[in-house]
């Protein structure tokens, strides 16, 4: 049986990825098939797509004018908005944002597609 794990994500290194800078967790963690980040969106957010994770968006914080934008579609966001994006889906988060993504399976870069928009 599995031992709970506690993780401070403000404790870890941020990693650059498409969306900003990301915090990821739980990726050794074998009681759960997929990571938790927090991830703080910058404004050069770049489109992508994932071949085969399904992301789950929390947005904790953001500014007024924030949305995301699925397959081109543009949504305002607001804090505690969140979003379902599947294998497939081209994304990208605009504006200031703090969110919470839960991926599943366990993330892996090599799942990352760079959109040109």
């Amino acid at each position: 049986m599995a031992e709970p794990q506690i993780v401070d994500l403000t404790a870890i290194e941020p990693i650059a990825c498409p969306c900003g800078l990301a915090r990821r967790a739980f990726a050794d963690f074998a009681a759960f098939p997929g990571t938790v980040h927090l991830t703080e969106i910058q404004a050069t957010a770049q489109s992508h797509s994932h071949r085969d994770h399904t992301e789950i968006y929390v947005i904790l914080d953001c500014d007024g004018d924030a949305a995301i934008e699925l397959d081109g579609i543009r949504t305002p966001v607001a804090p505690l908005t969140a979003i379902a994006i599947p294998p497939g889906v081209v994304h990208r988060a605009i504006g200031r944002i703090r969110t919470l993504i839960i991926c599943h399976p366990e993330f892996d870069p090599l799942d990352e597609v760079l959109t040109e928009i």
